[in-house]
């Protein structure tokens, strides 16, 4: 059962779909675990932005 028949794609055909969605993905769940982490830090503190003078 062995096949001669190959097909080879290009550098212009290969598209990374794949790729950038989990780059998208990991993202996401990086940046949901920051803000997790940030209110689980401060949460008995008022919400502040260091740098303003309110």
């Amino acid at each position: 059962m062995s096949s001669k028949l190959q097909r080879e794609i290009g550098h212009d055909e290969f598209d990374p779909k794949g790729t950038l969605a989990l780059i998208a993905i990991y993202f996401v769940i990086i940046s949901a675990l920051w803000v997790f982490m940030y209110f689980v830090e401060f949460l008995g503190n008022d919400l502040t932005i260091v740098g303003t003078i309110l």
